[in-house]
């Protein structure tokens, strides 16, 4: 996917955390190199944040490594940008 002249793929990553972590999970989250945007929410999830990365391959372990790895985080749904 093109995106400012940059070959890269995006990814949006919808979390569940510990009652009362939201805060310090959205800070963990946004002080990651990967994660170029994050927004707590209401509603079913709790934070949603942008992840870049070379492909989905690279996003995929990014959630695993780094964003499931952030002490409150319970649940992680990641939606893959489509590639066109």
């Amino acid at each position: 996917m093109a995106y400012l002249g940059l070959d890269m793929s995006v990814g949006y990553v919808l979390i569940n955390v510990e009652p009362g972590s939201e805060s310090s999970v959205c800070d963990a989250a946004t002080s990651l190199g990967c994660v170029t945007d994050a927004n707590l929410l209401f509603g079913d999830y709790d934070l949603i944040v942008k992840v870049e990365g070379d492909d989905m391959g690279d996003i995929a372990r990014k959630v695993v490594e780094s964003i499931r790895s952030i002490p409150g985080v319970v649940n992680t749904k990641t939606l893959a940008c489509a590639e066109m």
